[in-house]
């Protein structure tokens, strides 16, 4: 174990918890302490937390409370779904925000569903053939509802439409306000306690970014941590309830939530041909990420040099 005073000294954010549960179960348990890092995970407001104001789905990405308080020197290091990733790291610089560099495929690989109301009439992905899909824009439900809704429409026949919080999201598709929208867990366990329909369901892999300030060995340190974060998650998942129950304040008691549908696994490089596939779907759609950039300029796998 090593000692207090010898930490390296680390600061990361954190938003949800079904993202970031890797990183919280890695310092809740001194996994990054073992490792010889003192890790601060900076709790940063998502749209999973009952109550939580609109700050994290600003329009311009780069006004969002996480994003900001990285520009700004707060944190070091952060994840989030891997397109979101890729669009932040692309654009930071022509936007004037402090860059980053994406250093790995990252631990969460988060369920994200389609969900429609208790008394909704839609039954199948098809019927939401120009019909918009509540999401949170160029965030992880954004980016999976199109990845999903292409196995069944025309890609222009996809609509979207930000509908708010996931506490709003909930209530606009209870109310019919929109017809579908996605959710995550702990959303996902509420909805079925509640009488709603899933529609379809996936994973949707993390990625991780970091300043250049965090170093190669830092780094792999913090994903060996993260790696057996995974491994403790995975064997338990139940265990880690109490993260996803804080953020829906009595929706749920612990043994409503599906813990089964949590899965994490190890950090691993990313790769030039994951880099070339998810850089060129995004660009396959209107104003999602800016073109002409490369894996160079993008990706640095520092923690496995």
């Amino acid at each position: 174990m090593a000692t207090e005073a010898g930490l390296k000294k680390v600061k990361v954010s954190a938003m949800n918890a079904v993202h970031d549960l890797a990183v919280l179960v890695a310092s809740d348990e001194g996994l990054f302490q073992k490792e010889g890092l003192n890790v601060e995970v900076l709790r940063t407001p998502g749209t999973s937390q009952i109550g939580s104001d609109r700050q994290a789905l600003q329009t311009d990405i780069f006004d969002r409370t996480m994003e900001g308080i990285y520009n700004d020197g707060g944190v070091d290091q952060y994840r989030m779904c891997e397109w979101g990733v890729m669009k932040r790291t692309v654009e930071a610089v022509s936007n004037g925000q402090r860059p980053a560099k994406i250093v790995a495929l990252g631990a969460a690989m988060s369920k994200m569903a389609i969900i429609t109301g208790p008394h909704s009439r839609i039954y199948d992905p098809e019927q939401l053939k120009n019909t918009a899909v509540a999401v949170s824009p160029f965030n992880g439900s954004h980016f999976t509802t199109l990845k999903m809704l292409e196995g069944f429409i025309r890609k222009e026949e996809i609509l979207t439409t930000n509908a708010g919080t996931m506490q709003e999201r909930f209530e606009a598709v209870r109310k019919g306000e929109v017809a579908a929208g996605n959710f995550y867990e702990p959303w996902i366990s509420v909805s079925q306690k509640q009488g709603f329909r899933i529609l379809m369901e996936s994973h949707s892999t993390r990625s991780e970014a970091a300043s250049e300030e965090l170093d190669g060995p830092t780094l792999a340190a913090m994903f060996r941590a993260e790696t057996v974060a995974a491994e403790l998650i995975n064997a338990n998942p139940n265990k880690y309830a109490h993260y996803f129950l804080d953020e829906v304040k009595g929706l749920l008691e612990p043994d409503e939530f599906q813990g089964w549908r949590l899965l994490y696994g190890p950090p691993m490089p990313y790769t030039r041909a994951r880099f070339d596939d998810t850089y060129q779907w995004m660009l396959g759609y209107p104003d999602l990420i800016e073109p002409g950039s490369t894996y160079e300029q993008v990706v640095d796998n520092r923690a496995w040099e």
